[in-house]
């Protein structure tokens, strides 16, 4: 059953199913979950007239005021929600491969989203770049705050996973050093969404994205700014950020495994070839490795001190052809969470059907992809254009694919050939050279 409680008589452990009010008058993201202890502070003081809770997903308000004298009013302020209708809005249903929590159906429009992004941009700036400052003058991390910072990341990326990874894209040079942790805290969360972490692995994935870098406050900020190629001295002293931040995470309470696993292990490749302990392979967590594929995409995609940033569609692109930096699996699951693919990459599509992964029309928007082939009738089919955008008639991308396993010579996959042939129902293997 569901109840109406005010925001001060909720407790940990309940199950927020909805709130009082407007959209944007309640301080969380998301309108179903699980109350967490650090939630509790920011629900009494919001304005919010009253919450909804069930009782079947978590404590009611009887059992509250039973293990609490302080929410003792909760029972007697709660009353059963028989129909939701004043407070709470149907769930639009979810699309294949999309967020695991759940949406409301009056989203404010795309111009409010990127709004919120941008505030919620400019607030995770203020508490990285306070928590940086901090650990370079040798005070503690305030946990609190970063984890509400990421909490509403989290919240925010379930909303509308694309709006703050598009405002993240027009960071300048001189904000890298803290914009890049939000970035890669923003990453990580979206691909643990794409590979169905639960919400408490999402967060947690989250905040070790927002750490990786944490040493490299400890290394010379003229070596980090430097406009040109470091020097040998100046690349050992950058060597050395993943164990120094490693360090500060071990003496800083409340920080997850896969945090200080992350921040030590970013710089590892699956070959052996990285740093700061030459792993390899399995002794590469899972989170470790997608920690280095989102450090290393969002490196190429900024404006760096020596660089200026690549498109999405070049880096993919790039990081798709180097051999044994990273987990092609978890590369593959985090171009699927970001809708950026490598030109001329052959994939499985929805409906039983292949397709050549084309560069996107402008920087920034989702890969396209020419339809060529039918696996289910193992014949190929007039090239025709689709999107992935996740609009109508678009296509869903499933996998890589090797076009030799279709009779189709590798060589014959290409934009130019596949729109200037006449393609026939031929038998495929007339296909081969």
């Amino acid at each position: 059953m569901k109840h109406r409680i005010l925001p001060q008589d909720v407790t940990a452990g309940m199950f927020i199913c909805g709130f009082g009010g407007g959209w944007l008058n309640h301080p969380f993201w998301v309108k179903r979950f699980e109350v967490k202890p650090r939630h509790l502070r920011r629900l009494a003081e919001s304005a919010v007239p009253f919450v909804i809770i069930d009782d079947e997903k978590g404590p009611g308000p009887a059992e509250a005021a039973q293990d609490s004298p302080s929410t003792a009013s909760a029972s007697a302020q709660a009353r059963p929600c028989d129909d939701g209708k004043e407070s709470i809005r149907p769930l639009r249903s979810r699309k294949p491969g999309g967020p695991s929590r759940g949406s409301y159906s009056a989203a404010p429009a795309r111009n409010s989203k990127r709004a919120e992004a941008k505030r919620l941009l400019a607030r995770s700036l203020a508490v990285t770049r306070e928590t940086f400052a901090n650990i370079r003058s040798g005070k503690p991390i305030r946990m609190a705050e970063v984890s509400d910072v990421v909490e509403d990341i989290v919240g925010s990326t379930a909303q509308c996973p694309r709006a703050l990874l598009e405002v993240l894209r027009l960071k300048q040079k001189d904000e890298y050093t803290y914009l890049h942790s939000v970035a890669v805290c923003t990453l990580m969360i979206n691909v643990a969404r794409q590979l169905g972490k639960d919400e408490a692995e999402v967060f947690d994935y989250g905040l070790a994205g927002l750490f990786h870098d944490l040493g490299k406050m400890c290394v010379d900020q003229a070596i980090l700014d430097k406009p040109g190629s470091l020097d040998e001295a100046e690349f050992d002293a950058v060597r050395t950020h993943p164990i120094q931040g490693y360090d500060i995470l071990a003496r800083t309470s409340g920080v997850p495994a896969i945090a200080l696993d992350v921040c030590r292990h970013h710089h590892e490749r699956p070959d052996g070839k990285g740093y700061p302990s030459g792993l390899s392979g399995a002794e590469l967590s899972e989170a470790a490795r997608l920690g280095a594929i989102c450090d290393v995409y969002d490196a190429l995609t900024s404006d760096r001190a020596y660089k200026d940033a690549w498109s999405p569609s070049k880096a993919m692109t790039a990081m798709w052809g180097w051999e044994g930096q990273f987990d092609r699996e978890l590369l593959f699951a985090f171009m699927q969470s970001v809708g950026v693919y490598p030109e001329g990459l052959v994939v499985e599509l929805d409906g039983d059907r292949l397709g050549l992964v084309l560069a996107p029309r402008s920087d920034g928007q989702r890969s396209r992809v020419l339809v060529f082939f039918c696996t289910a009738t193992g014949r190929p089919i007039a090239a025709k254009d689709a999107s992935t955008a996740g609009k109508r008639d678009s296509v869903a991308i499933l996998a890589p694919a090797d076009p030799q396993a279709y009779g189709i010579a590798p060589e014959l996959c290409s934009e130019a050939h596949l729109r200037g042939v006449e393609w026939t129902r031929k038998p495929v293997a007339t296909l081969a050279v």
